[in-house]
Formats: structure tokens, sequence, C-alpha cells
């Protein structure tokens, strides 16, 4: 079997609108899908989501729902009707959560990811945030239980880091696609994520998507610093 691409979408973490289409149109056909995350849809909205549409690109919209199975419902069906291609939910929200998003987002072109553990959080933030003893917490561990539950539930796939990209895919192979943000150019800064990898090293774990963010969109000259990410994934 050939070996699936990894696909890369660049996070348009800016204030608004105006900012986020300054880069769907500096890079333009280096990048056809783009991360609209909470801090801009809740500056703009679904006109946000609309206008980079309108630019002929895919909308990842990671709002990272996470509520009462009804309300979540509710939520995905908008968010499919706006257009997004990907939409994320909280893995922890519950099986019964995570199988009325799914419900909601049948039969149209949203697909769902269930995020697992934020690559914000080291092992000894997941095990202060989820009451564990630090010493015998598995990271990879946590991720793989939910993600059982995502696939359960019917999930497209799981948003998790590159460092257990691997095991996932060892575990669900096809099953379950694998999402990882926090993804730099070696030499440049993690910022506030505490579990990062590079553009190569998410793709040879097997990762079907990559998120990279100001590793390219705060770089002098973002086009050069997007052909390095699309170098780096077709090198591995």
């Amino acid at each position: 079997m050939a070996p699936r691409m990894t696909t890369p979408i660049v996070a348009l973490d800016v204030a608004d609108t105006a900012a986020a289409l300054a880069i769907v149109e500096t890079l333009d056909a280096q990048c056809r899908c783009y991360k609209i995350g909470l801090e801009l849809f809740t500056a703009e909205g679904p006109q946000v989501v609309r206008a980079v549409r309108d630019r002929g690109a895919d909308v990842f919209l990671d709002l990272k729902l996470h509520d009462i199975p009804n309300t979540v419902q509710g939520a995905v069906a908008r968010a499919a009707g706006l257009g997004a291609r990907l939409l994320t939910v909280h893995a922890s929200g519950g099986r019964a959560m995570l199988a009325a998003a799914q419900a909601a987002a049948a039969g149209t072109d949203c697909r769902l990811l269930g995020v697992t553990v934020l690559t914000s959080l080291d092992r000894e933030a997941v095990a202060a945030s989820w009451g564990r003893d630090v010493a015998g917490l598995d990271v990879t561990a946590e991720v793989l239980r939910l993600a059982e539950t995502v696939q359960g539930a019917g999930l497209h796939g799981v948003v998790c880091s590159g460092h257990e990209a691997g095991a996932v895919r060892e575990r669900f192979g096809d099953g379950l696609a694998t999402l990882v943000p926090g993804v730099r150019l070696p030499g440049t800064s993690a910022h506030d994520q505490a579990r990062v990898v590079t553009p190569a090293g998410a793709a040879r774990a097997g990762a079907r998507y990559v998120v990279v963010g100001r590793t390219v969109t705060a770089a002098g000259d973002p086009r050069e610093a997007m052909r390095r990410v699309l170098s780096e994934l077709a090198s591995s």
C-alpha cells in the first residue's frame, strides 16, 4: 500500500479576518487548508470561515467542543453547515457526547477529530489536571485510551502530539487519522507548546495532518518557511 501523504494546515492565529486573509493570499497555492481557532472565531464568527472558503481553501475549525451531547450535536450541525472540513471535539467529553457529535456530522463533508491530550501539557501538568499520580502516569497510554473511545464513536480521527502519533498509528492503522498540532521547523521556538515535533518527525510518525503556525506565519519570509515545511513532508 502506498504511504498516505500528510496534509499541512496553517493556523490562522490572528485577531481578525483581514489578517487571516492576508496569510491565505500570501501562501496561496502552497497551502489549501487553514485552521480557525477560538480567538479568531470568537472575534469574527462564521463569516471568517466563509471568507477563507471563498478563497478556495478548506477550513479546519478548531473549537474543541465539550458540552452536553445535545448542545455539541447542534454545534456540529452548524459547523458542518458552514462548510468546515475538519472540526474538533474533546475526547474526554465521553462516548455519548462523541456519538451525538458524529450523528450530526454524518452525511456531510465535515470530519470530526477527538482532542486527546493538549500539546501544551507535559506529564506533570496532565497528572495535576486529571488528579493522577505523576509517577504512574503514561501520556501515551492516556492518548490511546481516549482514542479507543473516539474510534468507538465512529469519528474520523484524533488530535495528539507527534510523540504519541506513532503509537496511535500502530494501534489503529488507517482506521483513525491523526492530526498533530504544535509542529515547528527545526531551530524555531516552541512558544507555549510542551510536546512539539518537526514536520518530518510528524510525517514519519504517520500523521495524516500537521498544523503549523508561527513557525510559518511569523517567519520573515512565510512563503520560504512554508516551502521548507512542504519539503520536509515530501522527504518523509
